[in-house]
């Protein structure tokens, strides 16, 4: 008994560490066109190989190190790989989960909702509808009137503060 203790504790603890692999080996699994389309080496030399890992790959940042999981400043939140505008900050808020939350899109369209079967879990991927990139997932938790939290990897978006984008 205690030996298939130590084999399903060890089995799952190995499953656990691996929760950084990704569903795919590289870019776009479902081969989903989308108006911004790039090879996977114009990807490579375009974003950090943490960038990359998390917007290409799937992959996930640590909890609580993103640059943009305790930023409240005014502006938008735009896709790091292709800048398409995806959340405002009248939408986000602190979920205390360690990664930038938000409750909506800027707007509709901007953001694709995909069925997760990775990992033994269910969830909802996001992607940008512009060029697919993985920005995180989107769980019914939120606080707020949408419900919705979604929950987002820093390395995936850039910061526009309102001031720039009103040419100030």
């Amino acid at each position: 008994m205690k030996k298939v203790l130590y084999i399903l504790t060890t089995t799952l603890f190995l499953t656990a560490c691996q929760g950084q692999e990704t569903n795919s080996t590289m870019g776009n699994a479902d081969n989903t066109s989308f108006p911004v389309e790039k090879t996977e080496q114009e990807w490579k030399a375009q974003l950090s190989p943490e960038e990359y890992f998390v917007i290409r790959q799937k992959g996930t940042e640590r909890p609580y190190t993103g640059e943009y999981n305790m930023h409240f400043d005014e502006g938008t939140y735009t896709c790091r790989g292709c800048d398409a505008p995806l959340f405002t900050s009248d939408s986000k808020f602190d979920s205390h989960c360690g990664w930038p939350s938000f409750d909506q899109g800027i707007a509709k369209g901007a953001i694709l909702e995909k069925l997760d079967k990775t990992h033994g879990m269910l969830r909802t991927e996001i992607v940008c509808a512009s060029c697919g990139g993985h920005l995180g997932h989107v769980f019914n938790d939120g606080p707020t009137a949408t419900g919705l939290r979604y929950c987002v990897n820093s390395l995936s978006i850039d910061f526009k503060e309102e001031k720039e984008e009103k040419g100030e």
